[in-house]
């Protein structure tokens, strides 16, 4: 056995206290069943289930309705489409589909991000609990009034929004949006537990009375146009699956990049701090972690998927019934728990395989100002420029480009580009400077006089 393969197992302490987690949410939320799984590395590490009937628990094979988790896979059919050039995000949704005219100008990116203004749900009767054959038409999708808010203005979460960005992926792709994802995403990620209609064996969908230990079946209902909002039934086998994927893409249905884009923090953010919203991925900070994935719901299900990337751990919660079990607060918790007893081991350090003279003279002390600077030169030709002051948001990473130029990956300087200028002995002469997003970088504060903007008072440094 490797030193890495030792790891690769939960401590038998760490496995009781998930169980135990999962218990206390199935017995205080009054759940008939519920299962769950942890995934590290993007391997599922441990599973549990809990039941109220004996010698029937579900396992990792069993179907439950996931809910608005579809939400993540619709997103990741738009982007696959945008990275094939088919469309841009920024596309008003009247280049994909006539209809509906009163929303033709929102554009995708506001469906995906939840800023678009429309209404939270459709018009009556409830969407969840009636068949999808009352909606026939796209514009049966929209609320009464459909817009409630300026786009892009602020936050507003909206399930018909949803509906209309899998109506787009059926217009571009010219097939039903569910078949799209299992031919170019569920397939190819070997989800074939992930289905729109139930597969045997699934839990079935219970409403528990408030007041009372008693149960009240909820019956399935096919969703037609409002599908891509919270149709899918899904495992957490198949989710297990998902999550390694979202966590480090798989380049025959979507790149780590592009992945990485969907969870960036929009500019709209949620009311709530601790919440914000990417490209159809909800982002939290929960227990000191930041975490994407999503929540979902319909009558008799409640599902969460949580990802943390600094730990590489995901957890997820199935449940059946309509309310009770915090699944959401569940699955952070399951992330907590292992990352707090059994804390990732880092990568061992390893020097870098090439080095560039130009580059080497280059790290060490700069100045902007009188704030002082370290640069350092990392593995991919990556530059770190950090504040020797502490945290400050100028401190970057910067990725190399192929025109010699770097672009700002984080902080301030997210976007930005990072240019070196060389004096006349090169790049390790005293007069070489940095350019980054304008602002000079010299080697000493204020220094040489003739590179910064403004200039500097030629009587230089002095005392009072």
């Amino acid at each position: 056995m490797t030193t890495d393969d030792a790891f690769t197992e939960l401590l038998p302490e760490t496995r009781r206290a998930l169980l135990h987690r999962i218990a206390v949410a199935q017995s205080r939320g009054r759940t008939p069943s519920l299962a769950a799984a942890v995934v590290r590395d993007g391997r599922t590490v441990w599973t549990g289930t809990r039941s109220c009937v004996d010698g029937h628990a579900p396992d990792g094979d069993t179907q439950y309705r996931i809910g608005s988790l579809t939400k993540l896979f619709v997103a990741v059919l738009v982007l696959r489409l945008r990275d094939e050039g088919l469309l841009d995000l920024d596309d008003p949704l009247g280049r994909h589909l006539p209809e509906p005219a009163v929303a033709s100008d929102l554009t995708l990116a506001q469906l995906l991000t939840h800023t678009s203004g429309l209404a939270a749900e459709t018009r009556g009767p409830w969407w969840e609990r009636t068949p999808g054959d009352l909606r026939p038409e796209i514009t049966d999708l929209l609320g009464d009034p459909p817009l409630l808010h300026p786009a892009g203005r602020r936050f507003h979460y909206s399930n018909p929004g949803f509906a209309l960005l899998g109506a787009v992926v059926e217009e571009v792709r010219g097939a039903p949006w569910d078949e799209v994802l299992r031919r170019e995403v569920l397939g190819p990620l070997g989800m074939h537990r992930t289905t729109p209609e139930p597969r045997a064996p699934h839990a079935g969908g219970w409403a528990v009375h408030p007041f009372a230990d008693v149960l009240l079946s909820e019956p399935p209902t096919a969703t037609g146009r409002m599908a891509p909002a919270g149709q899918l039934w899904s495992t957490t086998d198949d989710l297990g699956r998902w999550a390694a994927f979202l966590l480090d893409g798989d380049d025959r249905v979507l790149s780590a990049s592009t992945l990485a884009e969907m969870r960036t923090a929009t500019a709209v953010p949620d009311r709530d701090r601790d919440r914000d919203w990417g490209l159809g991925i909800q982002l939290v900070r929960s227990g000191g972690r930041d975490l994407f994935g999503h929540g979902g719901s319909m009558p008799g299900f409640l599902a969460q998927l949580w990802i943390s990337e600094r730990d590489r751990l995901a957890a997820i919660v199935l449940a059946n019934a309509t309310s009770g079990p915090a699944v959401g607060a569940t699955a952070a918790d399951l992330i907590g728990i292992v990352a707090e007893r059994e804390p990732r081991i880092p990568e061992p350090w390893k020097p870098l395989t090439e080095v560039d003279p130009d580059l080497l003279a280059l790290t060490g002390l700069w100045f902007w100002g009188t704030s002082a600077f370290a640069l350092r030169l990392r593995a991919d030709r990556e530059l770190e420029l950090t504040m020797l002051d502490g945290p400050s948001a100028r401190s970057a990473r910067f990725r190399a480009e192929p025109d010699g130029t770097w672009t700002g990956l984080d902080g301030y300087y997210d976007g930005e580009k990072l240019r070196v200028v060389p004096g006349e002995g090169g790049f390790g002469a005293p007069d070489t400077h940095l350019d980054v997003g304008s602002f000079v970088f010299t080697r000493q504060p204020y220094g040489p006089g003739e590179l910064i903007p403004g200039g500097v008072d030629p009587e230089g440094w002095r005392a009072l």
